[in-house]
């Protein structure tokens, strides 16, 4: 049960979060578009990345992510994880951040964070220029890079 006192509406646009994608070598990628609800009658989370991110295909090869929110003293781990790519940068080592294991999924959570959501991906929608009725929205893709949307079951909340 998501805590009533977590603003879900407001969430995504005051703060940014972490997304970890992949079981291997698990990536941080810092995101800050995404929404909370209900879908096929299962609690879920929707998250959105480009196909020019790294994680974008540990997303598409691991059915599962989670989502790490800090608090505002993490600054500059979220900066870094959404500034370097996970290619080339060990950004758990840069952003000082730690993995801790999962209790519902093989990708990990980020310890410090104050909120951790587990989720099991049940679908991902591509995104395309004829997706949009608002013609502002193409606005946000000069680079026609559109986002594929990962609609996400949550499996476990862990509020620390």
């Amino acid at each position: 049960m998501i805590n009533p006192k977590l603003k879900v509406f407001e969430i995504f646009d005051k703060e940014s979060a972490i997304l970890i994608s992949g079981i291997e070598k698990p990536n941080p990628m810092t995101i800050g578009w995404g929404s909370f609800g209900t879908v096929w009658g299962k609690p879920a989370v929707t998250v959105f990345v480009r196909p020019t991110r790294f994680s974008f295909h540990l997303m598409m090869e691991n059915n599962e992510f989670s989502l790490n929110f800090l608090k505002p003293e993490f600054r500059s781990a979220i900066n870094v994880c959404g500034t370097k790519s996970g290619k080339d940068t060990d950004k758990w080592k840069e952003a000082k951040i730690t993995k801790e294991p999962s209790l519902k999924i093989k990708t990990p959570t980020v310890k410090e964070a104050y909120l951790s959501i587990e989720c099991v991906t049940m679908a991902r929608v591509k995104l395309s220029k004829e997706d949009f009725l608002d013609p502002k929205i193409n606005d946000f893709y000069p680079k026609f890079d559109y986002h594929t949307m990962f609609i996400g079951e949550v499996v476990n909340i862990i509020e620390r």
